[in-house]
């Protein structure tokens, strides 16, 4: 029988330090995410590559967090989640080192995968060590802790990005790596707690042939649309079925082996089937448009890549504001009765760049950015709370596993649906004749691309007529609204499993394994 407990104790000093290596390691893997993201006008320069190459720097690293993410579940009952988490942070720093030495676009691509089979078991691998440091009471409060980075990355990134390569060199936006890498590595051994393996599961090498191509095919194909703009190029739907196929087939095989590489028998749990839909939809919402603010403040409004990521800081003051009070209040009060009113937040602030022109207000568009990072610091980290809480100490690992798979998976096709929408308005736009002197057969301008150009670089691009620009610009800006109209609706439309979330206290069946407790009832 069930009993009720006091209420939830307090984050100790030493559940706060095992939270400080897991988020040194998040910091960095996500954070190399976006800092990269603004360095490609960098590397097309630096190498001489076209946008199409240089744009692997960013496909590759997906795709190793694709690969092997499905064997960081395993990989963690097998061998201990301390023992990788640390080849896990060695790996990616030494991918980092590497990167900074590569003198062509081939090394850069390959360094950067290799950096991204370290990153991308950071993240699942951080996530189950802070769920069994914390235990089922106090979980809302510590995944609000590993949030931080979640949500600071992608703001924070841009701006140090910008700063590095203007004051220094593109080198060093992966030597920062190096001296958090060590650190991080140093603090790991001396706080994190002595592993306790299963090395009795037996490695699911079938599922691996199958998840893993599957998954690295089916995004290298979502990730060519935006290039490629036709779901019906070779080079897209291709690798997209292929990709499909070899997953489809996972999913059958998998509940057959008693210990598949994915568990998807932990979505019997309702709670956590929930909560991944609702995540699901949300990150290709959100993540999928959220990609496209800097872009809007770069290419309409003449922002520098600083600037651009400064009136991005909104966003992440707003989340720094809610997310520690909804970690508090996802160990007391079910998500369910929370996060929906987290992502109206979101919603009401998106809907400001629905309107987005030429001139929109910064305050206005700012104030928006904080309402929705109010309304980001109560949504991901409960949804995330409530799907883990209620799994047992051996399960969390691959319900962790799950809920970064769906991440990846979600935010590769939001940000490849989002590009495609807003490349297809652009290409309605009215056309120019080619200036003077251009080869015979060139074709005619965009007056939005010649716009965008224009702005982002008034010294290299002249453009004789300034009402052509106005005209460029206004297009374009009507174009963002539309993708952003895209990205609110289905915002709102998350709104629908986030309904079905708990409304009600949660069994816990996380054990104290070391104390041997039983299961509790929540408050």
């Amino acid at each position: 029988m069930s009993s009720q407990p006091a209420a939830p104790a307090k984050l100790d000093g030493a559940v706060l330090k095992i939270a400080g290596v897991v988020v040194l390691g998040a910091i960095m893997s996500i954070l190399d995410v976006t800092v990269v993201s603004v360095a490609i006008p960098t590397f097309q320069e630096e190498f001489g590559a076209t946008y199409a190459e240089v744009a692997w720097t960013m496909t590759g690293y997906t795709l190793a967090l694709a690969t092997v993410i499905p064997l960081s579940g395993w990989a963690a009952d097998r061998f201990g989640t301390k023992r990788l988490y640390m080849a896990a942070l060695l790996l990616f720093t030494l991918g980092s080192a590497l990167c900074a030495t590569a003198d062509g676009i081939g090394q850069l691509v390959a360094y950067r995968v290799l950096q991204g089979l370290g990153g991308g078991m950071l993240m699942p691998l951080g996530m189950t060590i802070m769920t069994r440091a914390a235990g089922p009471e106090r979980i809302g409060r510590l995944m609000a802790v590993l949030g931080i980075p979640m949500l600071l990355g992608p703001i924070s990134g841009p701006i140090l990005g910008g700063w590095l390569i203007d004051a220094y060199s593109w080198e060093w936006i992966f030597l920062i790596n190096l001296p958090i890498g060590a650190g991080a590595l140093i603090y790991a051994q001396l706080v994190l707690p002595k592993d306790s393996p299963e090395p009795s599961e037996s490695f699911d090498f079938v599922g691996m042939l199958m998840l893993s191509p599957g998954l690295a095919l089916f995004l290298y194909g979502v990730s060519t649309l935006p290039e490629e703009q036709s779901i019906t190029s070779d080079k897209v739907w291709m690798p997209m079925l292929a990709g499909a196929l070899l997953v489809i087939g996972f999913v059958f095989y998998s509940f057959k082996p008693a210990h598949p590489l994915l568990d998807l028998r932990l979505l019997r749990n309702r709670n956590l089937t929930v909560a991944s839909i609702t995540l699901a939809v949300f990150t290709v919402a959100f993540m999928g448009a959220g990609l496209l603010f800097p872009s809007y403040f770069l290419q309409i409004r003449g922002e520098s890549t600083l600037h651009a990521g400064l009136l991005m800081a909104p966003q992440g003051i707003g989340a720094m504001v809610t997310m520690p009070i909804a970690g508090m209040l996802a160990d007391k009060v079910p998500v369910g009765r929370t996060v929906p009113f987290a992502l109206l937040l979101i919603a009401g602030g998106f809907f400001t760049f629905t309107q987005v022109g030429t001139d929109t207000s910064y305050v206005l568009l700012c104030g928006s950015l904080f309402v929705m990072g109010l309304g980001m610091g109560g949504t991901m980290m409960p949804i995330m709370t409530s799907a883990l809480r209620t799994l047992t100490n051996h399960e969390v690992a691959r319900g962790s596993t799950l809920l970064n798979i769906l991440q990846q998976i979600a935010g590769s096709v939001g940000g490849a649906v989002m590009s495609v929408i807003l490349t297809a308005e652009l290409k309605d736009s009215p056309t120019v004749p080619p200036p003077p002197g251009a080869p015979a057969g060139t074709p005619p301008i965009s007056e939005a691309g010649l716009a965008i150009a224009a702005t982002m670089n008034p010294d290299k691009v002249q453009v004789p007529d300034p009402s052509i620009v106005e005209r460029g610009l206004e297009f374009a800006a009507d174009a963002f609204a539309t993708t952003f109209t895209v990205g609110f609706v289905l915002t709102a439309l998350t709104l629908i499993p986030a309904l079905f979330l708990p409304r009600k206290r949660e069994e816990s069946h996380l054990l104290d394994e070391e104390k041997g407790a039983t299961p509790v009832v929540l408050h």
